[in-house]
């Protein structure tokens, strides 16, 4: 068995409001899953009862083939959207309180603090109080105590909320090193850009049910719509298309064409024999929607 976590018909109410009805989803061993959805959707309540601050009211959660039980917090990692340190502990000293919460000796905790405070070049905040940092200096020091015992489920929950470009990026690479190591990640963010970055497969959860899921190549190509880029050598010409071809922008500019064109299936090939006997391809490729184009479209109609 692939599956690292297995999430089967899950629902949960709170009072008369339904987060989540009939929600099955699994994420594979190994991969960066993207859990995705509009604010109140219920992604923020699975991912609660992944980490057993909540139960079920119907359907259950499998860890590693297991009925999700207490054995398996120390086995997952979670940074959720709202920080919550101690802003009176020194960073030291907080990193080491809560790695050993999750089942780390003082001695591994304190080489693994060493470790990855030297990481983020941050060694000299080892004493600083934690109220005595930046709202980024704060997020990377509970990004350490995330994966500080190296978990085999980390849950990020928009883990670059206030965070410059720069380090951004930084801990975007941290993230997909972790992966390469080995940790199955679930990603929960509204910036599509990072998903296509990051995440393998995707999960778009939608007023409390599930609207969409599979690999993220295979979902974009669920929603191409047959729209090519065409760049060529000189100006545009109406004689350059063929019947079943759909002009829907160009442009020209230093003596290049760009066109954005549709085409219908199986006309490829003669649309490019015609351009040819008029003028040169510069580059010929597929237009693919973007993630955040497919979020809105998904969610305007499942609303």
């Amino acid at each position: 068995m692939n599956e690292i976590l297995t999430v089967n018909q899950v629902s949960k109410s709170y009072e008369t409001k339904l987060a989540l009805d009939n929600v099955s989803l699994k994420v594979e061993r190994g991969d960066v899953f993207g859990l995705l959805g509009p604010n109140g959707a219920g992604k923020t309540t699975l991912i609660r009862m992944i980490n057993q601050i909540f139960k079920p009211d119907k359907g259950e959660i499998l860890f590693n083939g297991e009925k999700l039980n207490a054995s398996h917090i120390k086995n997952v990692g979670y940074l959720p959207e709202e920080r919550g340190l101690y802003k009176k502990m020194k960073v030291g000293e907080q990193i080491q309180y809560l790695a050993q919460l999750k089942g780390m000796s003082a001695d591994d905790a304190r080489k693994n603090i060493d470790y990855w405070l030297q990481k983020f070049s941050i060694s000299d905040w080892y004493n600083k109080k934690v109220q005595e940092l930046s709202k980024g200096m704060q997020q990377k020091v509970q990004f350490i105590t995330t994966v500080m015992h190296s978990p085999e489920l980390l849950i990020f929950d928009e883990p670059f909320s206030g965070f410059d470009p720069l380090n951004a990026d930084m801990l975007k690479n941290e993230i997909l090193e972790l992966s390469r190591q080995g940790a199955t990640i679930i990603f929960s963010t509204h910036n599509m850009e990072s998903v296509e970055q990051i995440c393998d497969k995707i999960a778009l959860i939608n007023s409390s049910h599930l609207v969409l899921e599979g690999k993220v190549k295979d979902i974009k190509q669920q929603f191409k719509k047959g729209e090519y880029e065409i760049i060529i050598s000189g100006s545009y010409d109406d004689n350059l298309l063929i019947d079943g071809i759909e002009l829907c922008g160009q442009t020209n500019e230093n003596g290049i064409c760009t066109m954005k064109v549709k085409i219908e299936k199986g006309k490829n090939a003669d649309l490019l024999s015609n351009i040819l006997k008029y003028t040169d391809i510069i580059s010929y490729k597929e237009i693919l929607p973007s993630m955040n184009e497919i979020f809105i479209q998904t969610i305007k109609n499942t609303k």
